[in-house]
């Protein structure tokens, strides 16, 4: 949170352990990181459902998304992680090399279903592929700096969303 890059060695001497220890505890440093992240995304993704539970369809999904996208661009000790270290940050958050994409992938799947259950939502794909389709496109918006040379847009991960999802 203060920006500093994690130090397995110095985490563990931080608490009294051993380096060995603490892999056992935790993993390697890139489970470490997603954990981290996840443990802010996560609370993060239910605050902006709470938030948007009087929306409906997709005006809904894409508010969720939009301001988890926000969250995420304005957060200084994500963004400074994801310009430090672009190619792990990609890796971790956005492939199979940590579980932190099939949870946020799950997560989102779940809040779709709803509004299909709901019968806002008369959905283009099926629920999975769609909740895949919706968590790339807000990746694309929210990593753009490091993946185009972009700058970063969550209101991009609204319209893209919305027009998604209305098709």
């Amino acid at each position: 949170m203060a920006g500093r890059r994690i130090e397995m060695q110095e985490l563990a001497q931080d608490l009294g352990v051993s380096r060995a220890t603490l892999f056992r505890w935790v993993g390697g440093r890139d489970q470490l990181l997603a954990e981290i992240i996840w443990s802010m995304t996560l609370p993060t993704f239910e605050a902006a459902v709470q938030t948007s539970r009087r929306k409906r369809g997709a005006n809904r999904v894409a508010s969720v998304l939009g301001d988890l996208a926000a969250f995420t661009v304005s957060s200084e000790p994500m963004m400074t992680f994801v310009q430090r270290e672009p190619e792990r940050a990609l890796r971790l958050l956005t492939t199979q090399a940590t579980d932190f994409q099939a949870r946020l992938q799950a997560l989102i799947e779940a809040l779709l279903a709803e509004e299909i259950a709901a019968g806002r939502i008369d959905p283009p794909l099926p629920v999975h592929d769609l909740a895949y389709l919706t968590l790339r496109m807000s990746e694309a918006f929210v990593y753009s700096d490091v993946i185009a040379g972009e700058t970063p847009d969550p209101g991009k991960v609204r319209q893209a969303v919305r027009a998604l999802l209305r098709g």
